[in-house]
């Protein structure tokens, strides 16, 4: 790993571990994971808010401002609200992304879950999640939380990762198979 990845890692668990440990403390773990959510979703979003966490143009009351209005918008809790604020003020907001992956793998452990990322070709539905989730839960034999996506290029299929381990049972990864397989004989 490279050094700055790695600080950076370093800082991101280390504001999660207190951003967690204030939420805990508080009996707010599930408004934080609602938090989570709506910051993850406005990250995926919204491109000037990846800017404005990433450039190091603006002035550190400029960001702090922008960050504190945003979670005034998005009606964060007090506990995430304060620790933007730090972290505009710190100017570490661009660990945003790793604080928020390390969150969920705290709240996770905390409710003995496990995150399994489950790619499609096509979108699956409720009976599909719940019969892979069941599956899951019966092998790893903790709660599983499925963290859904769709990639048509799969053909078919299914790519599973709990961990790390991976599952794939697209048809994209059987034809590449039998292209290897088809090669070694001819």
């Amino acid at each position: 790993m490279s050094e700055p990845a790695s600080i950076s890692s370093g800082v991101a668990k280390r504001y999660a571990t207190a951003i967690f440990d204030l939420a805990k403390e508080t009996n707010s773990l599930k408004s934080l994971e609602a938090d989570i959510e709506a910051l993850d979703g406005a990250l995926s979003v919204s491109s000037d808010l990846r800017g404005l966490i990433a450039s190091p143009v603006y002035t550190r009351d400029q960001v702090s401002g922008a960050i504190t209005a945003l979670a005034a918008k998005m009606k964060l809790s007090q506990t995430v609200t304060g620790a933007l604020g730090l972290m505009a003020q710190k100017r570490r907001l661009f660990t945003l992304p790793q604080v928020l992956t390390a969150l969920r793998a705290l709240i996770a452990d905390e409710k003995g879950e496990v995150t399994a990322e489950v790619t499609s070709a096509k979108p699956l539905n409720k009976a599909q999640e719940t019969e892979i989730a069941t599956t899951l839960k019966a092998r790893i034999g903790k709660e599983i939380k499925l963290k859904l996506a769709v990639d048509e290029s799969l053909i078919g299929g299914l790519v599973i990762k709990v961990g790390s381990q991976m599952i794939d049972s697209s048809i994209r990864a059987q034809l590449a198979a039998l292209k290897n397989s088809m090669k070694e004989v001819g």
